[in-house]
């Protein structure tokens, strides 16, 4: 379907046929733990990966399956695998990749919870990460990259100042070492970039942001493009044979034998979610299909309202700065027409001219805008980053993102883009009286 549509159809439609399931106009919700096996002929082949069909909901589920196809026809992609949270996704992608005594390369500009999880988690199962210091510099990417490096990790669209690294470069970077890029694309969602077009090889969001955009549901993904030859000497764990494998004659396979197409996802459905079980449930999984169906009338006027937001902070005698790539003087502008012609996102952030005290009454004060830990809601949103979103964040961490204790994140949602700048204008006023 994905060779025959364009993107807004297949944001509605993609991956499902009625017919398979009693014709059903909406995707069902198949809410039930297993499924049965038929007999022990079935089961066998089911248990030797000869067919595919669900067994049991940690590992695949209908509902599930329907959102995974669309997400990958969506993306032009061999395949994607959903999970319980956006966290998951990371993390399993990254584990997934380095195997064992890999090393991953990123920078500072990503999530709170994704940066810290570096020092705090992944070292005591023994993943270690670097960082570059500037990723906008590209030869710094080349000069961090070890022997047992096996990924680069970033962000589309960095939270919170929606910093854009050159994808297409740093895509090159990776190649050349024959190592994979993954790339956070939560920010942008499909509808503003698709990652793959740029040379990606792993797409990762979490879902429970603008993918289903109304703050519902916590859910993940990852995608993989199919592309990545992982035979070239730097993925042995994808070619170890593994017991549990097995053929019907009892002949050990790996990865690449049982899943040639989409080794990633397979592994990490394999061994990650089958193992450590972060399972997208099915009631989760139809929240996404139906915010999905919305993707992109949604972003667009979330855009909208970011860019008229933009502009009266701009002209704020309480504001000293504002970052986003279409606000003035932008050093991200040329990249942000490359990557984003349809948008550069809805998180805007900028500086706060005033005491702490007065930053704190000015948060307290706004009715529209919904004080919250979260992004890409149809809501509009705000919060004090340094304080919440990212607290994990050292005082290095800090400066290498440039986050400081001034900064404030908006999250523009679907309201009126006139109340929008009211509501923010009398939470000034009150902030300052």
């Amino acid at each position: 379907m994905s060779r025959l549509y364009e993107f807004d159809t297949l944001k509605v439609q993609g991956g499902y046929n009625s017919a398979e399931h009693n014709h059903a106009v909406s995707v069902p919700i198949y809410q039930t733990a297993a499924f049965t096996l038929g007999d022990s002929y079935r089961a066998d082949r089911l248990f030797s990966f000869s067919e595919s069909d669900p067994i049991y909901t940690r590992l695949s589920n209908p509902t599930v399956d329907v959102l995974e196809k669309r997400l990958s026809q969506l993306h032009g992609a061999a395949a994607a695998i959903a999970l319980a949270s956006g966290m998951a996704a990371v993390s399993y992608s990254l584990l997934n990749a380095a195997g064992k005594g890999g090393r991953i390369l990123s920078s500072a500009r990503l999530y709170g919870g994704s940066l810290d999880a570096y020092s705090s988690l992944f070292p005591d199962i023994g993943l270690e990460v670097d960082i570059v210091e500037n990723p906008d510099d590209i030869s710094e990417f080349e000069r961090g990259i070890k022997e047992n490096t096996r990924a680069i990790f970033i962000e589309s669209l960095s939270n919170p100042f929606a910093t854009i690294p050159d994808i297409e470069k740093i895509a090159a970077v990776a190649h050349r070492a024959g190592i994979l890029l993954i790339v956070d694309n939560t920010l942008a969602t499909p509808y503003l970039l698709n990652p793959f077009d740029y040379g990606a090889d792993i797409v990762v969001y979490s879902a429970t942001k603008g993918l289903t955009g109304h703050g519902n549901v916590i859910a993940g993904v990852v995608l993989e493009s199919g592309k990545f030859d992982y035979g070239n000497g730097n993925y042995e764990h994808f070619l170890q044979p593994l017991w549990f494998l097995r053929d019907a004659d009892d002949r050990e396979r790996s990865i690449l034998d049982v899943f040639p197409n989409e080794p990633f996802t397979g592994r990490l459905r394999a061994l990650h979610l089958n193992y450590l079980g972060a399972a997208l449930s099915p009631f989760d999984a139809y929240l996404v299909l139906l915010g999905l169906e919305t993707l992109s009338e949604r972003v667009a006027k979330q855009v909208a309202n970011a860019k008229a937001v933009i502009e009266y902070l701009e002209q704020n005698e309480h504001v000293s700065w504002v970052r986003h790539p279409y606000a003035k003087d932008n050093p991200y502008k040329a990249l942000a027409d490359k990557y984003f012609p349809k948008g550069a996102g809805a998180v805007v952030s900028f500086g706060f001219k005033g005491t702490e005290e007065q930053k704190r009454k000015f948060l307290a004060a706004t009715k529209v805008f919904s004080y919250q830990a979260n992004i890409g809601d149809a809501r509009s949103l705000i919060i004090n980053p340094t304080e919440t979103t990212h607290v994990e964040l050292t005082h290095k961490q800090r400066k290498l993102t440039g986050l400081s204790t001034d900064t404030i994140r908006l999250s523009l949602g679907l309201e009126s883009p006139k109340d929008l700048i009211a509501d923010l204008q009398q939470a000034f006023e009150v902030a300052f009286s």
